[in-house]
């Protein structure tokens, strides 16, 4: 005999976008538990962040009835990142190889939790690489989910999974939305009274130019640990030579992130006066690069029009600390670094 609904178990890959909301939100309807799975890489945006209410994705599920779950993938992820079966999108983004990622680890927490199937917000049609037909297809296979992955937003377009054929989904209750157009989305949300959503695509830094550019010059360099590709997502990055970088922070909530990911290798570089960035150099820290450091750190100091103006410098947790007067280097010379 079939289990009741009631007794059944669903898992769902959740982002925080609305797509995946509204998936939740139809599975949820028809009686399933679903523990939702968020995976936080490195490469993600921060979820807003309100004291005491967690992020948003933590906050849908509290309010839907959902058990939120995160997931950190770790060097694994960062290999697959560097050497894509399915090559990459428009960037360093391998989107389809991250969708199996996913919906493998999905899959083993299914058999885990003993839970029927898996679902996740795709639409087809909604994106060029990842979301057409054989696509979809292509990626269920490789996941190893054949006929057990539900996609609840277009499953109506789709061929009915498992579970659908079972019973245990009523698939009259399904949607079967196609392409880009979000109107249907937002008549649901409105339906449904959901109001809080990150916009689509926004969460993956991988799809960022600007950050892909430094990703790629990281990997290039033989360095892939977490705490450099962190890094990334702060401030302006200057390659001093093959083997130093200089990270120099914009405003005071850099600063501080900079300060707590510094390494005890590293050296910290402040213009005195006030209103300093926090800058980081890393890798061979010799007198001339401490020079070049020194100055592109005056540079974007207020104290950047005075020549005289010194700069303090020291190394990791070190209480020494070095004060020295750089040279003035001129603004084309400085970008030209600039990662």
């Amino acid at each position: 005999m079939e289990q009741s609904p009631k007794h059944v178990k669903a898992i769902g890959l959740v982002s925080g976008g609305l797509d995946s909301l509204l998936s939740a939100k139809l599975i949820l309807d028809q009686g399933i538990e679903v523990i939702g799975l968020h995976f936080i890489t490195p490469f993600s945006q921060s979820p807003s962040q309100d004291p005491g209410e967690g992020n948003i994705v933590q906050r849908q599920g509290k309010k839907l009835g959902y058990e939120y779950r995160p997931l950190y993938p770790g060097e694994e992820y960062i290999e697959l990142i560097k050497n894509p079966k399915w090559n990459y999108g428009a960037h360093i983004n391998p989107c389809i190889d991250c969708h199996i990622y996913f919906l493998r680890k999905a899959g083993e927490i299914m058999k885990e939790e003993e839970a029927r199937f898996v679902f996740t917000g795709e639409v087809e049609g909604q994106r060029p690489m990842s979301q057409k037909l054989h696509t979809l297809l292509m990626i269920e296979k490789q996941s190893g989910l054949e006929g057990y992955l539900l996609r609840p937003m277009s499953a109506l377009l789709l061929e009915p999974t498992i579970p659908e054929k079972m019973g245990i989904v009523d698939r009259t209750r399904l949607l079967g939305l196609f392409g880009r157009s979000r109107k249907p989305q937002f008549n649901l949300a409105e339906k449904f009274g959901i109001e809080e959503y990150l916009t689509p695509a926004g969460g993956c830094l991988l799809t960022d130019p600007r950050f892909s550019f430094r990703l790629r010059d990281l990997f290039s360099h033989g360095i892939s640990d977490m705490n450099s590709i962190h890094l990334l997502k702060l401030g302006r990055h200057f390659r001093l030579d093959p083997d130093t970088r200089l990270i120099v922070g914009r405003d005071e909530r850099e600063n501080r992130i900079l300060a707590n990911l510094a390494l005890e290798s590293d050296a910290l570089l402040e213009a005195e006066g006030g209103g300093s960035p926090l800058s980081i150099l890393r890798g061979r820290v010799t007198d001339d690069l401490i020079n070049l450091a020194a100055a592109i750190t005056r540079r974007y100091s207020r104290e950047r029009a005075n020549p005289q103006a010194a700069v303090s410098i020291r190394k990791g947790d070190s209480q020494e600390v070095l004060r020295l007067i750089p040279k003035v280097m001129e603004n084309e010379k400085i970008e030209s670094l600039r990662i």
